[in-house]
């Protein structure tokens, strides 16, 4: 597993729209539908990556924190799923059952809006603000795998809580790091 991290573009462009299937409810979900009246959060993650396994319960737990705050929040799988069989829509449907999930976990079969949201890894953040501007691409937070650092949602949290406030995210962010995208 190659240790990839999330590309470091220029803050401020619009939220991608996007329209993608729900695996758990088979409904097309666009990106309007998802949008909070603070701010908004993508998440790139998927099944069988290490890096997401590790904090995928701190992810539920902020799903649960932010979802009366105004927060809209996706989580995304984008991976190929011929050669990844672990990440096809059955079995994320199975996950985001068995963990219940706060968020829809769409499938993006074309690996179209991956590329539109420029996504490098999984895990991938992509904070929006009210008006649909990207103002946080970085971690969760300094835990990862076999590091002993304590998974919390440190550095996500603060952004979250910032564009809450309406108040402005630093720009200086540290990248997630994870597996990277499995293009087709």
């Amino acid at each position: 597993m190659a240790l990839t991290p999330t590309k470091q573009i220029a803050l401020g462009f619009e939220i991608p729209p996007f329209e993608l299937p729900d695996t758990v409810s088979g409904k097309l979900v666009k990106h309007n539908h998802i949008k909070g009246e603070k701010g908004t959060l993508v998440m790139f993650i998927c099944n069988h990556c290490p890096y997401v396994l590790h904090i995928i319960q701190e992810l539920i737990k902020i799903g649960y924190d932010y979802k009366d705050k105004g927060i809209g929040i996706v989580a995304i799988s984008s991976n190929d799923v011929e050669n990844y069989p672990q990440d096809h829509p059955d079995r994320m449907k199975e996950m985001a059952l068995s963990l219940k999930f706060p968020f829809p976990y769409l499938y993006d079969e074309s690996q179209e809006v991956a590329t539109a949201y420029d996504a490098a890894c999984t895990p991938d953040f992509n904070l929006f603000d009210k008006d649909g501007k990207c103002v946080y691409r970085g971690q969760l937070d300094g835990s990862r795998p076999g590091n002993d650092i304590e998974t919390n949602g440190e550095d996500l949290r603060k952004a979250m809580d910032l564009v809450v406030q309406n108040k402005p995210v630093p720009k200086e962010q540290i990248p997630s790091t994870g597996c990277g995208i499995k293009w087709k």
